[in-house]
């Protein structure tokens, strides 16, 4: 018999340990080469690994484990021989079987084990309403699945006509009901990422000085300019001018003129950047997570939304790599897509400040000593106040609502 061992691998500088979250591959089935095997949790993004070897997976680790690098989760044994009729007897094993490569001729050429795979997000969705990768069409690289096949499956399902498939779903929703009264209780091991990010909040709020400082934006500008050439925009780059990038701009413009709100603090030393790697927060299934965009300063309109869009699928599917995650020198965050009025944003480490937008509302503003109804939102800048004095950070928050309020300077870089 010959064994080769599989071990967590070195995944990234800063990463000592991952959780086992799923198996791909069952105990006893024949794997290939460079097959995934299991998926792997870190602290910044879900990793597949792949076997080293062809044979028979001998399964060491569980799900949900925890595993330091370099810890044992699997054997195989290369000495077995390949099963007639290979992968039949896991249906896991659907997504890599040849079949579902053939389904795609003009990709045959090209096809891998990432075919018919579906993403952590796509996954759950597809074990909660009962779908094979059979039943949903991989449109991602590779002819992954993505959360979104996933979602587009179960609502074809839904209103599909299917006799049988109604009678089994009413008992759930009647067994499912709550119980009046109820004192039941349920316990679940939080994910790696949201450990990490309860670790990093309760870091950030013990260990920095953060103070946070308020202001609010009138958007109407923004507005007609985004109702006066959106249609012209979307024809010439294929994506939205939203508010995001100018929000970015604005706020890189402003950091280039302000170093010390573009600061980090590392011991007794300042670390100051002349580059603007913005981090965008991103909400996910599993968490938040805050991918850069790196050099927004020297980005166009246009290529910042890409790079913002881009980021956001693969985040949401879990296909981030730990390089696009790492980095950024200042964070935005905006609760206002989830109705947030006000909030006061946490400091993401080591960045020394985080402006929050929100909700815009139509108010009653003061202007020109008549009072108007304006499209106001509340902003509000974190900041680390061992390296932003607070002068700085009201001066910040200021020139970039200016900027917002007249774009046309942002546009001419005035």
């Amino acid at each position: 018999m010959s064994i080769v061992e599989m071990k967590v691998p070195v995944i990234g500088e800063s990463i000592t340990e991952v959780t086992l979250s799923q198996w791909l591959k069952e105990n006893g089935a024949y794997v290939e080469l460079d097959e995934p095997i299991c998926e792997f949790e870190s602290d910044k993004a879900t990793l597949e690994f792949p076997a080293e070897a062809a044979g028979i997976l001998i399964h060491v680790a569980a799900e949900d484990d925890d595993l330091e690098i370099g810890a044992l989760v699997a054997r195989i044994d290369t000495s077995a021989a390949k099963p007639d009729g290979a992968p039949k007897t896991e249906k896991a094993e659907a997504p890599k079987a040849e079949p579902v490569q053939e389904e795609v001729p003009a990709d045959a050429g090209t096809a891998s084990y990432a075919s018919g795979h579906p993403s952590p997000a796509a996954a759950k969705i597809m074990k909660e309403h009962g779908l094979s990768a059979a039943d949903v069409n991989g449109t991602g690289k590779d002819g992954r699945i993505t959360k979104s096949d996933a979602e587009k499956a179960a609502q074809n399902k839904t209103t599909a006509p299917a006799p049988q498939a109604e009678a089994p779903k009413a008992q759930p929703a009647a067994t499912s009901a709550p119980t009046a009264f109820s004192r039941n209780e349920s316990r679940k091991k939080m994910s790696r990422m949201r450990r990490t990010i309860a670790g990093r909040l309760v870091k950030a709020k013990n260990e920095t000085a953060m103070l946070t400082t308020f202001n609010e934006v009138d958007l109407s500008e923004i507005m007609k300019l985004r109702k006066k050439y959106q249609e012209q925009f979307v024809e010439k780059y294929g994506v939205k001018l939203g508010f995001m990038s100018l929000f970015a701009k604005a706020c890189a413009k402003v950091l280039m003129e302000m170093p010390d709100v573009n600061a980090a603090l590392d011991g007794n030393d300042l670390i100051y950047h002349d580059y603007a790697d913005i981090s965008i927060a991103i909400s996910t299934p599993t968490g938040l997570v805050v991918p850069p965009v790196k050099n927004v300063e020297s980005l166009n309109f246009a290529e910042v939304e890409l790079a913002i869009k881009d980021l956001a699928v693969k985040a949401r599917e879990g296909t981030l790599t730990l390089q696009e995650m790492q980095g950024g020198t200042f964070t935005i965050t905006n609760g206002g897509v989830f109705g947030s009025m006000m909030s006061t944003p946490i400091l993401n480490e080591p960045q020394s400040a985080i402006l929050g937008m929100h909700t815009i509302q139509q108010r009653p503003v003061a202007v020109d000593g008549e009072v108007q109804i304006r499209p106001m939102m509340y902003l509000a800048l974190s900041y680390d106040h061992r390296v932003i004095d607070g002068s700085t950070s009201v001066t910040f928050l200021v020139k970039v609502k200016k900027l917002l309020e007249d774009p046309v300077t942002l546009l001419l870089d005035l």
